[in-house]
């Protein structure tokens, strides 16, 4: 049987959403165990803030990447949330337990990459109506080729 990206593409984005979505509906459900956390970490000031910024962009970027809509967009998002986030919480490298978290958020930083860099694939939301779809130009030769023939037509 031929490999299909399509089906691949659904799963990464279903896969790497999971995690953000769970940890928001998390965040939702304990709020006050989460800003505790937060000034645990010494987050002294602004916590409530942080808090409804942290639900707003894993719900949010989890979302456009479960349904594929602003796909690029919502992997930005949380590429962007990611780096304070993994600096501030997970950067005790003498627990095994953050450093494993801080390893977990870096492979999640590679598979947002891969979104951000070429979209959400064929089955989703921006590809049904239209959203950013078109391959993105990577410079190699097969692009300059294309790009030669679009242009000469």
């Amino acid at each position: 049987m031929p490999y299909d990206h399509r089906y691949a593409t659904l799963v990464g984005r279903i896969l790497i959403a999971a995690i953000f979505l769970m940890s928001g509906i998390n965040k939702i459900a304990d709020p006050h165990g989460t800003q505790q956390y937060m000034q645990a970490m010494g987050m002294t000031w602004g916590t409530t803030l942080f808090y409804v910024g942290a639900i707003a962009i894993e719900v949010g970027g989890g979302l456009s990447l479960l349904l594929g809509y602003w796909t690029r967009a919502g992997a930005l998002a949380l590429m962007l949330f990611m780096i304070p986030t993994t600096l501030i919480f997970h950067t005790n490298f003498g627990d095994q337990n953050q450093m494993i978290h801080f390893l977990k958020n870096l492979a999640m930083f590679g598979g947002l990459s891969y979104v951000a860099a070429y979209g959400a694939g064929p089955l989703s939301l921006d590809a049904r109506l239209g959203g950013p779809m078109e391959r993105p130009n990577l410079n190699t030769r097969e692009d300059a080729q294309a790009q030669r023939r679009r242009t000469s037509a």
